[in-house]
């Protein structure tokens, strides 16, 4: 016999406030946000729509690059040339620096002195995620190109450095103006030794980078290491995900990443403006690390491209939270935020902030995601976190 109206309507109301009560207390604890009952989203002040660079790459050029090293190493961050121009070197998850002697991959580095079994080789990049504040992470690098020494940017223990040996880094610094380094993510080195970097994060640590994208909260710094006194101070504050930072090739500012807004921002060292930061570039996506060329062009990662469900997540934190309260993993979240797919975007641009090329692979068939495009010898050498590879795009 066939159910009456209202008895239909009785079903379907209990099933919705089952429904509703599921996805409102997450009983089973699927969701993003379980297990961060602070968590709080916060609004990013995008520039408009209208700003946001249109071209693209409709060639995918990206999917004629060169996988080199798959699956020997992993989650590949940052790569470096030393300066005999040997290499690459390049921080993996597992928390060692390795160097590439034409060969083979050896040990050249490593940040934790508290290295255990629990460092041992993983399936994935971030099988490695649970332990990393053991085993340490070495992201943003740079090699001093008058001594050798190799400046580490580790995400837990801080601005280290190391000699052209290798071996067990040293700490620089671990806090600035008695607030301690958290997420320490990249840096540059100028002329006289003095070291820029940023700090992503006072609340997140890396291993908890999804529910900083998610959050966008404002505590992360640019900071700035002198050598001589050993002190480090606060350049920029209150900034949503610093990333990136590299000099101009005068040495008369550096760009950095605003890497929740998606902006190159610049920041003057000489003339009359030092001290002062403005915008650069407003970017298509959201950027990782930055890297200068001998011609002074800057060549910017982008993590993603954006879109309109992160502009409006962006503009409408409370809609973001809600979203993200929901009984949807954190790994499904995070696809969501990056537009449906891995997909890997480099760009370059002029000393004044123009783009001057694009480069991409918007259906990541060959380069998923790129975290550092470092050029050398007319080839670009490209890293991701989230990748066991690096891959190698020959410009010529």
């Amino acid at each position: 016999m066939a159910m009456s109206s209202p008895a239909a309507a009785g079903v379907l109301a209990g099933v919705f406030l089952l429904v509703a009560l599921y996805c409102g207390t997450d009983p089973f604890r699927h969701g993003a946000l379980s297990g961060f009952p602070d968590f709080e989203a916060y609004r990013v002040d995008m520039p408009p729509w209208s700003e946001v660079p249109p071209e693209r790459d409709s060639q995918n050029l990206l999917q004629r690059s060169e996988i080199k090293f798959l699956n020997q190493i992993q989650g590949p961050e940052s790569i470096a040339f030393d300066p005999q121009g040997r290499g690459p070197y390049t921080g993996v998850a597992d928390g060692r620096v390795l160097f590439w002697d034409g060969r083979a991959w050896s040990d050249f580095a490593y940040t934790s002195p508290n290295r255990s079994e629990l460092c041992n080789p993983k399936p994935s990049p971030l099988s490695y995620l649970k332990n990393e504040h053991i085993c340490g992470r070495p992201l943003g690098l740079r090699f001093d190109k008058k001594t050798g020494d190799l400046f580490i940017a580790d995400a837990y223990f801080g601005l280290m450095k190391v000699g052209p040996e290798g071996g067990l880094a040293t700490s620089l610094t671990t806090e600035a103006e008695g607030m301690p380094l958290r997420f320490t993510n990249d840096l540059d080195i100028d002329d006289e030794g003095n070291v820029y970097f940023t700090d992503s994060s006072s609340v997140y640590q890396r291993r908890n980078f999804l529910h900083l994208v998610f959050s966008v909260e404002s505590s992360g710094r640019l900071l700035k290491y002198n050598p001589v006194t050993k002190e480090t101070t606060v350049l920029e504050r209150n900034l949503q995900f610093p990333n990136g930072v590299s000099l101009s090739k005068d040495r008369s500012f550096f760009v950095f990443c605003e890497g929740a807004i998606g902006r190159l921002r610049k920041y003057w060292l000489k003339g009359e403006k030092a001290g002062t930061s403005e915008v650069f570039a407003v970017l298509p996506g959201f950027p990782d690390n930055v890297r200068t060329n001998k011609d002074g062009e800057f060549w910017v990662a982008i993590h993603c491209r954006r879109t309109l469900y992160t502009y409006l997540c962006a503009h409408y934190p409370k809609l973001r939270k809600f979203i993200l309260k929901l009984p949807i993993s954190a790994k499904i979240q995070f696809i969501l935020h990056i537009g449906g797919r891995l997909h890997g975007v480099v760009i370059k641009y002029s000393p004044e902030g123009k783009a001057l090329q694009i480069l991409e692979d918007s259906q990541g068939k060959v380069v998923k995601a790129v975290s550092e495009a470092e050029e050398k010898d007319g080839k670009l050498w490209m890293g991701s976190v989230l990748m066991p590879f690096i891959a190698v795009y020959d410009l010529d």
